[in-house]
């Protein structure tokens, strides 16, 4: 298991390309394998693991003529490393396939974390945000990653650089996490000239029993190894985080979501999942993505105003079919934006075949996507995921 290696989910735009190829863009979890290699004396050590997940999918409208088409993907392929330095000292480095291909650094930061109340990590990493985010398509119910409603700033899947401190409180029920980042806009003509940071925050209480993940990060289900039920808060400020040099705007969101997994049928569980998200420019439109030759790492443009949820609930049955057992899970998301009142929605329905966790999953997907101005399409998706 790699403790700290985890990552999760990424920025997506409001788009409905975006919402389908939301997967790439993401984070892992906490029922990760790894191999350990022992340093010298004392507590160091290098531990190395791997993720990826493949798919193939069949769009109703995919082809550049628009019709139909059948497309075979590596959606994500990720290495992960972790360093101990000492018990308390130690770093991350992961990385992940981007939609060209190209391998590219994920996650990269230095781990201070002498107690559970108080730990500060030191690089790139997900900022604290909502649930979905803090998944990333490994740790999520449903196999795409909900892009349509969890919109973020970031300069890849989901992360930006800067600085986050975390800790884990009332024998670790409370879960705490506020972080000051680059943020967005920072480029010749865009909002953010004076170089103003972005700061976010979380704060997650379990009520029932403590999720077991590493860090902040969090995942949508635990095939019924605990009973869950856990809400939480999430937030990002920035000043000039929209908009252009002229006409500059503050970036505010602020997000609730909520878990509840409960044990059922001796081996079986009952999972439900919701959350809210206001995103505010400050009444002014934001850059579009690339932007004055930005590339798409610069993490500039493409925010949009609104507000949306998601509700999602699924049944692991207790069974055992061959190897793994069933788990359906049902889906709906909408954003609607606030200067048009378009909505964007996309309903989803999940069989998994759950063979060992996270760590090994076949998922069948099919996905209705649905833009309230005019446009509708349907996906079916089969896709593996594995992890070691």
């Amino acid at each position: 298991m790699i403790k700290y290696s985890l990552p999760r989910p990424a920025s997506t735009r409001l788009l409905l390309a975006a919402a389908s190829a939301g997967a790439l863009l993401v984070p892992v979890s906490a029922a990760q394998a790894s191999g350990t290699i022992k340093i010298g004396d004392g507590d160091q050590s290098i531990s190395i693991g791997l993720g990826m997940r493949a798919s193939a999918a069949y769009d109703e409208h995919g082809a550049s003529d628009g019709s139909g088409s059948t497309d075979f993907n590596l959606d994500s392929v990720r290495l992960y490393v972790n360093g101990e330095l000492t018990s308390s000292i130690g770093a991350t480095f992961n990385t992940e396939r981007d939609g060209d291909g190209n391998i590219k650094l994920l996650d990269g930061y230095a781990r201070f974390q002498p107690m559970d109340e108080f730990n500060v990590w030191i690089g790139r990493m997900l900022p604290p945000s909502d649930r979905a985010n803090l998944d990333g398509p490994y740790y999520i119910s449903s196999w795409s990653y909900p892009g349509v409603v969890s919109q973020y700033p970031a300069k890849f899947a989901g992360r930006d650089d800067g600085i986050t401190v975390w800790g884990k409180v009332f024998d670790k029920k409370l879960t705490y996490a506020v972080g000051a980042f680059k943020g967005h806009n920072r480029f010749p003509g865009a909002s953010n000239q004076g170089h103003k940071p972005l700061f976010t925050g979380r704060l997650a209480f379990n009520f029932w029993d403590v999720e077991d993940n590493p860090g902040y990060y969090t995942s949508s289900t635990y095939y019924g190894a605990a009973d869950i039920l856990t809400v939480a808060v999430a937030g990002f400020y920035q000043k000039d985080g929209v908009g252009t040099a002229a006409t500059a705007g503050t970036y505010k969101s602020w997000s609730v979501d909520a878990l509840m997994e409960k044990k059922i049928m001796d081996g079986g569980a009952l999972t439900l999942e919701g959350a809210y998200y206001n995103y505010n420019l400050d009444g002014v439109a934001d850059v579009a993505p690339g932007f004055g030759g930005s590339a798409p790492t610069s993490n500039v443009g493409g925010l949009a105003d609104g507000k949306a949820f998601m509700v999602s609930g699924g049944v692991l049955f207790p069974t055992e079919v061959g190897i793994g057992k069933l788990q359906p899970v049902a889906r709906y998301q909408q954003f609607k934006a606030d200067a048009t009142g378009v909505k964007l929605k996309q309903y989803d329905a999940t069989l998994n075949y759950i063979i060992k966790g996270h760590n090994a999953r076949l998922s069948l997907e099919y996905s209705h996507f649905d833009v309230s101005s005019g446009g509708d399409n349907d996906r079916l998706t089969a896709g593996v995921q594995l992890q070691f």
